[in-house]
């Protein structure tokens, strides 16, 4: 055995644990699938647009250790995540904010925006599915025209199917204020994730484009310990059955074009638009003097093997069956660590804070 940890996966988790062993003296290596590390936060350069290949990537937290150990390996812009909402052309500011309420209902003051959120709810005691849950918090005019139809792109289910913890909680501001995030700090990193990925596992050994599932034994042999952050479904060849997942297909376009939408983040919310979102990437970098721009269009769709997967489906039968796979990966002795091992859904601060918890645990051990 050539190394104390193996870690699979050169993801934002599994590159924070290797550079945490690393620097305390540990003896790990990198084994990732793709031919890039960063997973899915590479980026990529398209003439001199910095391009999120797998999805926008917007970096907040207000966690100071968290935010500290960012910016060792990144110097971070001051992006502000300020999306709007096209429903049928109608553009609307999110979060929900006294802007939107404006828009939506004519109001000018707090006061009249409670009022007029108020009267057009429709209450129900113990909502049972997600409509009735939303109904009752910001009534039918907010519902139809900014939650339902892109929550049922997203999830591919009408919103009576789906329970009310898909949307834990709706952000709702009396103040005229659109930035989409409450934590105290947020930003991109400025020359892109996949220099700041590169910087956080300079000198730490790497195996690119090797699948750990192939070869399993193989690969086990080189450490002592195996630290597993991808599907813990695959691991086991679905041996029990596939966990089930919803995920994105990206489509991205270089237009001649200075700037298509003037923003970042633009959600499509009705149904007659087949994608949930565009993302036009300059903007998270202020990049305005170029003459031409990459837009990308999400499209959600039922995950499928061999597919990336992205939002688990949390509901009882598939968390069973999670336990079983996370029990007989314990048993034969992997450490399991982010949203594809553990089966969360992780922002990119709750994927630091995992992995430095485990560092930490392994370190004192």
């Amino acid at each position: 055995m050539q190394f104390d940890y193996l870690i699979v996966g050169a993801g934002l988790c599994g590159c924070t644990i290797a550079e945490q062993l690393w620097n305390a003296g540990k003896n790990v290596v990198i084994l990732e699938r793709r031919k890039v590390v960063g997973g899915n936060l590479y980026c990529e350069d398209v003439e001199g647009i910095k391009v999120h290949k797998y999805g926008a990537h917007i970096f907040r937290t207000s966690d100071k250790q968290v935010w500290d150990y960012v910016n060792r390996f990144a110097e971070f812009n001051r992006f502000t995540n300020s999306p709007i909402a096209n429903y049928k052309g109608e553009l609307y500011n999110l979060p929900f904010n006294m802007n939107t309420f404006h828009q939506l209902f004519g109001v000018k003051t707090p006061e009249e925006a409670i009022k007029a959120i108020k009267d057009d709810c429709v209450y129900t005691e113990n909502p049972k599915n997600l409509e009735e849950h939303v109904l009752s918090i910001v009534g039918k005019t907010i519902y139809e025209k900014l939650i339902k139809e892109y929550t049922e792109k997203q999830w591919g289910r009408s919103c009576k199917e789906l329970p009310p913890s898909v949307i834990k909680r709706i952000p709702v501001r009396y103040t005229f204020d659109n930035n989409y995030f409450n934590e105290k700090w947020q930003g991109i990193p400025i020359d892109g994730y996949d220099s700041m990925i590169k910087r956080m596992i300079d000198g730490i050994p790497k195996m690119v484009k090797c699948d750990f599932n192939t070869q399993r034994e193989e690969y086990k042999k080189l450490a002592k310990k195996v630290i597993y952050t991808g599907a813990i479904d695959e691991l086991y060849d679905f041996v029990f059955g596939s966990l089930k997942w919803r995920t994105l297909r990206f489509e991205h376009r270089l237009m001649a074009e200075n700037n298509i939408q003037g923003v970042a983040v633009m959600n499509y919310t009705s149904h007659d638009v087949p994608y949930t979102r565009t993302i036009e990437h300059k903007h998270f970098t202020f990049g305005d003097d170029l003459p031409h721009t990459v837009i990308t269009e999400e499209y959600p769709c039922e995950w499928e093997k061999g597919m990336e997967p992205y939002y688990p489906i949390n509901d009882d039968r598939n968390q069973r069956l999670y336990e079983r796979y996370r029990e007989k990966a314990v048993k034969d002795g992997y450490l399991l660590c982010g949203r594809l091992a553990e089966y969360k859904y992780y922002d990119m601060q709750d994927t630091i804070k995992s992995a430095l918890r485990l560092s930490k645990q392994l370190l004192e051990e």
